[in-house]
């Protein structure tokens, strides 16, 4: 793998949990590769030049060579493809599934806690007011589903470490870091999962003030 010509699209603000994810996945591979900030607010993200590399015009983005690919999910499963020797997804068969069930689920449901409780709550610290009932609802949904997985008190959802593991524990901490009530068992999953060193680079990059 040429990794002397990758380069991630991200937001200025590292606020992205999409971003995120992708940065820890190539921080994980131990693969070089340049950081792109975007300035969404001055929509930097609709350029041409940009608009020319992510079909989506969002973040993140990978270019690798002349290759670019949009959404953060395909851009891990593709790095796992691509340099598989260092995993960040389980290697049985149905635990991947199960991996990326949880990943999918948790880009595409839980619309009212991705609302009310935005990511600025995780890396500035900004709170919000009292969840409404609907995402009182979502919050009931992801606690029990976590749970479920997480029924036997292990460590990890699928026994080691993947990134399935960071993204579920971000979006718990958009909860938990605004105060709300989460089981402890919860609360400490995700902060286990939030000192693994990969998670605390992006967690400490240099965001500029609100």
């Amino acid at each position: 793998m040429n990794d002397s010509r990758l380069r991630l699209y991200v937001d200025a603000q590292f606020t992205s949990p999409y971003a995120m994810s992708a940065f820890v996945v190539l921080r994980e591979k131990g693969i070089e590769f340049e950081l792109s900030p975007l300035d969404l607010d001055a929509f930097e993200n609709q350029s041409e030049d940009y608009a020319s590399l992510s079909l989506t015009q969002r973040v993140p983005t990978l270019v690798h060579g002349d290759f670019a690919l949009s959404e953060s999910s395909a851009i891990t499963e593709y790095l796992e493809d691509v340099l598989p020797q260092t995993p960040v997804y389980p290697q049985e068969l149905t635990q991947r599934a199960k991996a990326r069930q949880v990943q999918a689920w948790l880009r595409s449901d839980l619309l009212p806690i991705r609302q009310e409780r935005s990511t600025l709550v995780v890396f500035y610290g900004l709170k919000s007011a009292p969840l409404s009932p609907a995402a009182e609802s979502a919050a009931r949904k992801l606690i029990g589903a976590a749970q479920a997985l997480l029924a036997d008190g292990r460590e990890y959802l699928f026994g080691q470490w993947s990134i399935a593991d960071v993204d579920l524990a971000l979006m718990l901490n958009r909860l938990i870091l605004n105060g709300d009530a989460v089981p402890s068992a919860l609360v400490e999953y995700a902060q286990r999962q939030w000192q693994r060193p990969t998670v605390q680079e992006w967690v400490k990059l240099q965001r500029p003030a609100l």
